[in-house]
């Protein structure tokens, strides 16, 4: 197997684990069987949908290889009519989505750096690839999204695709480049899970009384 195939298998990994978890918020919510689907398919793709739109590749990725779609659909059945045992599964599932995360985080940064994108830029279409398919799942069911609110993931996420910067720029070969990247964002989101590590939150205030004249 080639690097390419085997980022390539590891892609395919990361949508079908990402559109697992996006079923399980739809079974969540008690959503129908299209409701599910719909998640499944959001969660799965939607990050690198969004990314190819931005950087203007034209059709997106995920199609012009239908397999996508058939994984996020096949991942949503699963759910749905399996979902209570797949359920005593949960913290391998945690685990393998940490795996996608830094899968999609590396691919989104590569592909934004081979558009010419600068620091920020690569960081931002890693992140989103990474983080965008939850995000619009979170949305579509009424949810402040979770990587605003909860965990150290899209965090995870964003130095996983500084790192693959800084490899591309040190001249490194791109498959070292995307182990590293997917290296450090796996590890910093299994570590954040084992020590509950989470970013300052906002407290929230209560606004001062006008006083009376």
């Amino acid at each position: 197997m080639t690097g390419s195939e085997f980022f390539f298998a590891l892609d395919l990994f990361g949508t079908l684990i990402f559109a697992i978890t996006g079923a399980f918020r739809a079974v969540k919510h008690e959503l129908d069987i299209l409701g599910v689907l719909v998640l499944s398919v959001f969660t799965g793709v939607g990050g690198g949908i969004l990314r190819d739109v931005i950087l203007g590749a034209y059709p997106p990725a995920v199609f012009t290889n239908e397999i996508y779609f058939f994984l996020c659909i096949g991942g949503g059945l699963l759910v749905f009519f399996t979902a209570s045992h797949i359920a005593r599964w949960w913290n391998l599932v945690k685990i393998f989505d940490a795996v996608g995360l830094g899968v999609f985080a590396a691919l989104g940064a590569l592909k934004g750096y081979e558009y010419g994108l600068g620091p920020i830029g690569v960081i931002m279409m890693g992140t989103m690839t990474a983080v965008g398919g939850g995000v619009i799942r979170d949305i579509l069911v009424s949810e402040i999204p979770a990587v605003l609110a909860t965990d150290f993931y899209a965090t995870a996420a964003a130095l996983g695709a500084l790192a693959l910067w800084a490899c591309q720029v040190a001249g490194l070969d791109s498959g070292v480049s995307m182990i590293v990247a997917a290296a450090l964002t796996i590890v910093l989101r299994l570590l954040a899970m084992k020590f509950q590590v989470h970013l300052p939150r906002a407290r929230k205030f209560t606004a001062p009384l006008k006083k009376r004249r």
